[in-house]
Parts: C-alpha cells; sequence; structure tokens
C-alpha cells in the first residue's frame, strides 16, 4: 500500500472522542437542521430546472411566445439565473441565523475539552 492510500492513522492521544461528537444530540440537532432546509430547496430547484428543460425539450412552441421584447424560453431561463442566486441568499442567511450559531457551540466545546486535556494550553 503506497503512502497516499493508507488510512488515516489514529491519534490516540486526542483528547476529543469524535464519534460520541458526532453521535451528540448537539450535532444531530445540526445535521438535522441542515437537511430540513437543503435537501428540500434542492428538490425544488431540480424540478424547477426539469421543468425548463421539459419546456424546451417539448414544448417549442409556448417557448417561443414573444413577451416583453423576448420569448418565454430566455425568460424561463434568465430565471434560472434569478433563481440560483435567491437559493444562494437563502442558503446563507439561513446558515448564519440557524446552523452557524450550533456549529459555532460544537466547537467551542471541542476547544474547552482539548484545552482541558492539554492541561488548559490552546
Amino acid at each position: 500500500m503506497s503512502e497516499d492510500t493508507a488510512p488515516p492513522q489514529v491519534d490516540e492521544a486526542s483528547p476529543i472522542d469524535y464519534l460520541a461528537v458526532q453521535g451528540g444530540s448537539e450535532f444531530r440537532e445540526l445535521r438535522r437542521k441542515l437537511r430540513r432546509f437543503v435537501f428540500p430547496l434542492a428538490a425544488a430547484f431540480l424540478a424547477w430546472f426539469l421543468l425548463y428543460v421539459l419546456l424546451g425539450a417539448y414544448a417549442h412552441d409556448f417557448m417561443a411566445i414573444p413577451l416583453l421584447g423576448m420569448n418565454i424560453g430566455l425568460w424561463f431561463g434568465l430565471l434560472q439565473f434569478v433563481s440560483t442566486f435567491a437559493i444562494t441568499t437563502a442558503y446563507v442567511m439561513y446558515t448564519n441565523r440557524k446552523i452557524d450559531p450550533l456549529a459555532e457551540s460544537i466547537r467551542a466545546d471541542l476547544e474547552a475539552q482539548a484545552a482541558s486535556h492539554n492541561g488548559g494550553e490552546a
């Protein structure tokens, strides 16, 4: 086995039990909140994108209807960009409000555990 494919070494002296942290209630709550936001939004965006692709492939007459100086197909295409930026903005706002405080709490707990194990050294 080469060095690149060798399994990672476990630091036996590590003060933090990462498996216990992963199984802890705070970490489970963090994952739950993230999944409850990301999965529905990703599914909605994929459905919206699939609608655009299917309309473009099978509804040529509909997509060719003029609307405000462009055809509906071009408006749908531009709305793909708008929806991408809206989703990104919503994600950033959600993570700043719900995810980051919980992640910071978990990080602070881990740093406190490490500091207490090292005799207060950080």
